[in-house]
């Protein structure tokens, strides 16, 4: 009887992880690895300069290749995601950062995908089909300055919190 295999895409997975991870850790903040993931795989986390967390985080979807897909312009990556994965991103008020790890270059790009599809006003989720292509520029690799730019994406969404938000189950509030 054969025993469990670890596969080629098992090893790229993790490396695509610690290549995120170690960029967050570089820069002082954390990771938590979301197990059962449902769309997302990694949840950042950061600190201020004395090491006080924060409030928010960015959620991160993590995509591992060995065939990374490039444009004949040579600068964009092109990457297929599954539209239910699209949906769960986009009705999330954090920041959902799609990551796609390059295993056989060790290099990784990313693309903000509220803001990305902000800037489609004729996209169409309702009429997307199962799966959707989402483009990466390759000038967006992950590295310290990107993880500290997932970061001001996150405060830009927590700065437009106006008024105030109510925790209370009761639909009165007086």
């Amino acid at each position: 009887m054969p025993r469990k295999r670890r596969t080629r895409q098992h090893v790229i997975a993790e490396l695509s992880v610690n290549h995120v991870e170690r960029c967050a850790l570089l820069c002082g903040f954390s990771v938590e690895r979301i197990e059962h993931d449902y769309g997302i795989d990694l949840v950042l986390f950061t600190y201020d300069g004395n090491g006080e967390i924060e409030n928010g985080q960015v959620f991160l979807q993590l995509k591992a290749t060995d065939n990374l897909t490039v444009l004949s312009d040579e600068q964009t990556v092109s990457f297929s995601v599954e539209r239910s994965d699209l949906e769960r991103w986009l009705n999330e008020p954090m920041p959902c950062i799609l990551v796609v790890y390059d295993a056989l270059e060790d290099t990784a790009f990313w693309q903000y995908i509220q803001a990305y599809f902000e800037d489609m006003p004729d996209f169409n989720l309702a009429q997307a089909g199962r799966s959707v292509t989402i483009y990466l520029p390759k000038n967006q690799m992950v590295g310290q300055d990107a993880i500290r730019a997932f970061a001001r994406y996150r405060d830009a969404v927590l700065s437009q919190l106006q008024g105030v938000i109510r925790h209370s189950a009761d639909d009165d509030h007086s």
